[in-house]
């Protein structure tokens, strides 16, 4: 076994004499695989080519010689954590160059550790407020648990709207909810923007805009910016990145084992059997990605029909809580028994991170099928990846995207091999040079004479045309003001001017707009229909099954969730499309109500109206706002229910913040919670023990 050992250290050897540093770097990694299986302790010789690759974390100081012991110290930093951990080179210099203040873009593989380098920067630096960008709530909810427990004590972590800001802030939203602190921070001592290629049309049509939008204006108040990516080979020249340092870095802290099976498979049923194989011989757990909803389907049936329920109490005890508090028939109640997940973007946020939570038990779920949302929404990883569909949505899988999902196999100190099974012929590799047009829809929304020397000729002409338009509707001083305060939820430009034209040329339409304040839903109708067509083809269903959903949806604090599938089934909505019309009255809806509310105020100011009550309810999905905000972070809204009715909390009080509740509950602790709210089962404890988690503090003092 030594000698192998040495034959492999040879090997390794001769790759760095060649300068071949990854190709050394990949052999070593499962040469620690090795002595992980094999339960063998490194040798010097080992350590040494550890130290010689850079990767010092994995660097066993009791079998080191002094030089890769002193390595081992020397990189050693504060990252909140009760000791000190050891970086790799490239962290390391990363860090250095943060710490000296530059401006760094940077991409690094899905293994690099990206998220300790922040967390070093924050102790190490102690800046005040620190603004972080993350593309998902799911992302927000990540990031707040990590920093939590590390600087609660010493920082307001900040993830909600509308919140007292503290002496030291870190902020973590996704790009929207960021820009209501445009006119509340005075600056950032620095903007850390995760994910960033999501600013290229080509990878986020939708949401570009309202993240370009969020890097201009929160970027001129940042004294320092670090946008981070995966596979990115190289930034086209454009004007949000000109003032920052490129850095690639083809750093991998694991090794993925490819196998190109899709070569054996000759149709849909050989691929099923492939499938089932692969599971049945590999115990780890396995990321399965589908690509579409309508895929996660038939894999729901595929696993239906070919397992049975396995005895495990825990998932059984969710499955169960799952029936109870959603859907009977739901399919997902029946996979969880089968110790299968899913995750999509239309969950339940809190849904969504229970099952990340099981799907990293050890005795929980083992396989997870995904579309997209797994390497948007969390930074999970499994020892295999299964690629099952090459398409994300209707579109084939592009490179980047591929490499971003086989990114999730193997984990540091857990699984240096990650294996990647691939059902379906992959994309051509090829290189990712990120291109960010400034997108003609956030035009409107940009003051002509500041940011002039980001527009083009064309793009300046067109702005004074729509700034013209826009004086004449609601007056030039008006429309100034609404744009200096970043007013608009809105990123597209057009749906403020079409909104404004409806108030100013349709006003008699709009008469009786504050009945929505009223809570009568039966009188809702004809309002939310002229609402709903003021952005067409915006809801995902049918006008009339989005007025009568709202109206439905208007009880969801009174009514539990089978209580209002059982008023929907007459509008053919079950569980999902509950979730997704959910979704979209929370924010789709909720936005358009904002900018038409902002705007009706300046056009029919005669009148009078503010229907910000009627926002409010739809943002928080007619739910106390504290309720909704606690579901973000873990806790879902039928567990807070309880906890009102055994009147631990009350959620009807209009002075509670999520400050004050995690406070408060801090103050009661785990335990007392527990035994004081009354008709808990024994899911709701599992998940009332994870929320705490998420909660806590660790090595210090408990204060919000």
């Amino acid at each position: 076994m030594q000698e192998q050992v040495f034959d492999k250290c040879h090997i390794i050897n001769e790759l760095l004499i060649g300068k071949q540093e990854n190709e050394a770097r990949q052999e070593l990694i499962k040469l620690l695989d090795y002595h992980n299986t094999n339960e063998l302790q490194y040798n010097p010789l080992v350590n040494h080519l550890i130290r010689e690759t850079g990767l010092f974390p994995y660097l066993e100081p009791e079998t080191s010689n002094w030089e890769e012991r002193f390595i081992y110290n020397a990189f050693k930093v504060d990252v909140g954590e009760e000791k000190p951990l050891t970086l790799h080179r490239e962290q390391s210099l990363l860090l250095k160059s943060l710490l000296e203040g530059r401006n760094i873009a940077v991409s690094a593989p899905t293994s690099f550790g990206k998220s300790f380098v922040i967390d070093a920067y924050i102790k190490i630096k102690k800046p005040n407020n620190v603004l972080i960008i993350v593309p998902t709530l799911a992302l927000t909810d990540e990031t707040r648990r990590r920093l939590y427990k590390k600087f609660a004590h010493d920082y307001k972590i900040i993830t909600t709207s509308d919140v007292k800001l503290s002496d030291k802030n870190i902020f973590i939203f996704p790009q929207e909810r960021a820009m209501n602190y445009i006119n509340i921070v005075e600056s950032f001592d620095i903007m850390i923007v995760d994910e960033f290629y999501k600013a290229s049309s080509k990878f986020d049509k939708e949401r570009s805009p309202s993240l370009i939008r969020a890097m201009i204006k929160l970027g001129s108040k940042s004294n320092q910016k670090y946008y981070l990516a995966p596979n990115i080979t190289s930034i086209d020249s454009n004007p949000f990145t000109e003032d920052m340092e490129f850095i690639r870095l083809d750093f991998n802290t694991v090794f993925l084992e490819k196998h190109r099976l899709y070569n054996q498979i000759k149709n849909n049923e050989e691929k099923s059997e492939k499938l089932l194989e692969i599971l049945s011989k590999n115990r780890g757990k396995s990321l399965i990605y589908a690509g579409t909803y309508s895929n996660i389907d038939s894999l729901t049936n595929l696993f239906l029909d070919t397992y049975e329920p396995v005895k495990n109490r825990l998932l059984e005890m969710f499955a169960d809580w799952l029936s109870k508090n959603y859907d009977v028939n739901w399919s997902l109640t029946k996979l969880i028994s089968r110790e299968i997940g899913v995750h999509n973007g239309r969950l339940h946020r809190s849904l969504s991170q229970i099952q990340v939570k099981l799907f990293e038990e050890e005795i929980g779920i083992r396989n997870l099928i995904s579309t997209s949302s797994i390497i948007e929404g969390v930074n999970t990883s499994a020892e295999n990846v299964i690629i099952w569909r090459n398409r994300k949505g209707s579109a084939k899988l592009d490179d980047f995207t591929y490499k971003n999902i086989i990114g999730r196999g193997g984990r540091m100190f857990k699984h240096f091999i990650g294996k990647i099974y691939i059902l379906e012929e992959p994309p051509i590799e090829g290189q990712t040079q990120l291109d960010i047009p400034f997108p003609d829809e956030i035009l409107g929304d940009l003051n002509d004479t500041k940011y002039e020397g980001l527009l083009t000729k064309e793009q300046v002409a067109k702005l004074k045309i729509y700034n013209d338009e826009m004086g004449e509707l609601i007056g030039v001083q008006a429309y100034d003001e609404l744009k200096a305060e970043s007013a608009f939820q809105s990123s597209n430009s057009e749906l403020i001017k079409t909104i404004a034209i409806d108030l100013s040329t349709n006003a008699e339409e709009w008469n009786g707009l504050y009945y929505l304040n009223e809570f009568k839903p039966e009188n809702w109708d004809r309002l939310l229909y002229k609402v709903i067509k003021l952005q067409p083809g915006n809801w995902d269903t049918a006008y009339k099954t989005f007025v009568e959903f709202i109206k439905i949806m208007a009880y969801n604090w009174s009514k539990s969730i089978p209580e209002l599938l059982k008023e929907l089934e007459d509008y053919d909505v079950g569980i999902d499309k509950f979730f997704l019309l959910e979704r979209n009255v929370t924010y789709k809806f909720s936005a358009l109500l904002n900018d038409l509310n902002t705007l009706q105020k300046r056009i029919l100011k005669d009148k009078q109206y503010d229907i910000s009550k009627f926002i409010k309810w739809c943002s928080h999905a007619f739910l106390p706002k504290v309720v909704f905000q606690l579901e973000e972070y873990g806790l879902p809204r039928m567990i807070s229910k309880k906890l009102h009715e055994s009147e631990i909390i009350n959620f009807y009080d209009d002075e509670l913040t999520i400050h004050s509740v995690v406070q408060k509950l801090n103050e009661i602790g785990k335990e007392m919670t527990i035994e004081r709210t009354n008709n808990l089962d024994e899911f709701d404890k599992y998940i009332l023990n994870y929320f705490f988690d998420g909660i806590k503090i660790t090595n210090a003092q408990q204060g919000v």
